[in-house]
């Protein structure tokens, strides 16, 4: 039986990035297949009263200073080298949001893959609709199609959805994965993720 990593995602975490490579060379290690879950931080945020890390800590001396050295050390392992953080961070991505929710599941890594570089390595304003059509277009989606369904309001319900049952499951920020359901936040945690998948 294929072993299955959930992947609780949200493009406006630089986390997000830095995990998706990494995540996808262990799930091809073991066998494994990733399911991504849409959820918006923002809501998740609201939800259990927790605050992007550099806000949170930034009056705990040394503590954000610390977090940049281990994000470099992260990088220099991976070969992350392109990763710059984005000059609109922290940006609205609701409406990414929704368009990787109205996509089939087989599609979502592949509009991940077509937007976290244009993201987080170009540093582009997703935000603008014309950019992002024309970057979703280069990646082979209907941007026109997919902006409409935004506005369903299944769509919108089933983000929301997403958002309330991941914090339900014990998830507060992004990255946020489950395996077999045992949880692990954050990208320094694919060690632990790779034991649990060494030991099945």
């Amino acid at each position: 039986m294929t072993r299955t990593i959930e992947l609780i995602f949200d493009f406006v975490s630089p986390n997000a990035y830095l995990i998706w490579s990494p995540l996808k060379d262990l799930a091809a290690k073991y066998g494994a297949t990733i399911a991504v879950t849409p959820a918006f931080l923002g809501g998740m945020h609201k939800l259990t009263g927790n605050a992007p890390p550099f806000v949170r800590d930034a009056e705990v001396k040394g503590k954000n200073d610390y977090a940049m050295l281990e994000m470099n050390r992260f990088i220099k392992k991976h070969g992350l080298t392109k990763f710059r953080m984005n000059p609109k961070f922290p940006f609205n991505t609701i409406t990414l949001q929704r368009m990787l929710v109205a996509l089939e599941p087989e599609k979502r890594a592949g509009f991940i893959e077509a937007l976290l570089p244009a993201i987080w390595e170009q540093g582009l304003d997703v935000t603008d609709a014309d950019l992002l059509g024309n970057i979703l277009a280069d990646g082979g989606f209907d941007s026109q199609e997919l902006l409409a369904r935004t506005q369903d309001p299944a769509i919108k319900q089933a983000l929301v959805d997403n958002t309330e049952q991941a914090v339900e499951r014990g998830a507060f920020g992004i990255p946020t994965m489950f395996v077999e359901g045992e949880i692990y936040f954050g990208k320094e945690r694919l060690g632990q993720i790779e034991e649990q998948l060494a030991s099945q």
